[in-house]
């Protein structure tokens, strides 16, 4: 099977078994090349988060699809070709920090595993509580589980010789995740990366635990269209929106569009950065920067956690892919100086320019539809290889 077709997922159905995951409360969607995917995270309560990870699942039974080896979903290798220009273990012994809710009690084999399939060598893992205390005080949870493993593994797949920090908050509230954030910035993360969210509330003006100077915090911007959510609406954060990338068969890129799912728009609450221009929108605007999303052209992802008959391959999307590839792409590349989004627009030629796609309906059209220069759901457009400003 061609690279094409292992990253656009044709033949799936013919290659997967039957997990026994169960489906989350989340419904199952289909994408405009027809796979069902669901969210493996529940919609969040008030003053809580959901993560922002998508799994391809099969449509006649709402599960998702998943394979005893890698056969699907784009690879380590193409993703670094795409966004990095070349291939290899290359790069710094960077800190970056994965901040997510809860554990996977699997991580450390699972994230092994993952790196020893595509060749990236041993990990260097650190796992701890949000509070800094070990990790064996949090508790699983398989949804988030699976968040975690999809963060791990891309910014392994980007920076394979990055450390890794994994900070399991106690729970998906925004109080417990701040104290995350901040555990990680004490542990001396030079990148955190955050995959998950909420639509905005007015309280949110006050959590300033996600603006750290001298650290690129990446968050994703959410997988519900056009809308804002927190903390990629955070004025010192660089919020990642989403797109549908598709390669030509030597790897390359054909194509990025806006994937229908990325969340952007105007907030509500946050002021401006005074390095954000544009005019449809009075305070800050989501997003800065965008990577794949798209379940649909999706990523391979090794997840034990709750599976089965060693069925452990799947395929992911959503914000919460992006997310983490920007930031291991700051790690291997370096940490700009402050601002750190600012980089994205004053270096904004360095980026692959989004031009098409929508992710909804709005007043500004640029804050829902891909075109030339800065738009919503890509902000000022996809790492483009070694030519990226980070």
């Amino acid at each position: 099977m061609s690279a094409t077709h292992r990253g656009t997922l044709l033949g799936l159905a013919s290659v997967v078994a039957l997990v026994t995951l169960p489906v989350t409360p989340a419904a199952a969607e289909l994408g405009p090349h027809g796979h069902a995917r669901h969210r493996v995270c529940a919609t969040s309560a008030a003053g809580s988060a959901a993560c922002h990870a998508q799994v391809v699942d099969n449509a006649a039974t709402g599960r998702p699809l998943a394979s005893t080896s890698w056969t699907n979903g784009y690879s380590a290798q193409q993703l670094q070709k795409v966004y990095n220009g070349q291939i290899g273990n290359a790069g710094p012994g960077t800190l970056v920090a994965v901040v997510d809710a809860y554990a996977n009690p699997n991580a450390a084999a699972d994230l092994a595993a993952y790196r020893a399939r595509f060749g990236l060598g041993p990990a260097n893992l650190t796992q701890i509580g949000g509070d800094g205390r070990g990790i064996n005080r949090i508790r699983g949870d398989v949804g988030w589980g699976q968040e975690e493993m999809l963060d791990l593994e891309m910014v392994s797949a980007l920076c394979p010789s990055c450390s890794i920090l994994y900070v399991g908050a106690r729970s998906a509230s925004f109080t417990d995740l701040a104290a995350a954030v901040t555990t990680a910035k004490n542990r001396g993360a030079r990148v955190i990366s955050n995959s998950y969210g909420a639509n905005e509330f007015s309280a949110e003006t006050s959590l300033t635990q996600w603006n750290v100077p001298g650290v690129a915090v990446t968050v994703s911007s959410g997988d519900s269209g056009y809308g804002v959510q927190f903390p990629a609406a955070s004025a010192g954060v660089v919020a990642v929106g989403g797109t549908t990338l598709t390669l030509n068969t030597d790897g390359t890129r054909r194509s990025e569009t806006v994937w229908s799912g990325a969340g952007s728009g105007c907030s509500a609450y946050i002021r401006k950065p005074s390095w954000q221009t544009d005019t449809g929108c009075t305070r800050r605007t989501v997003a800065d920067v965008a990577a794949v999303a798209d379940p649909d052209t999706g990523v391979a992802v090794y997840d034990s956690y709750g599976s089965t008959g060693g069925a452990n391959w799947y395929v992911f999307g959503g914000t919460s892919v992006a997310a983490p590839i920007v930031g291991a792409l700051y790690a291997r590349n370096g940490v700009p100086s402050d601002p750190v989004a600012q980089s994205l627009y004053t270096n904004s030629a360095g980026l692959y320019d989004v031009s098409g796609g929508s992710n909804g309906t709005c007043s500004a059209a640029y804050l829902c539809t891909g075109g030339t220069g800065y738009d919503g759901p890509t902000g000022n457009g996809a790492p483009n290889g070694v030519a990226a400003p980070f």
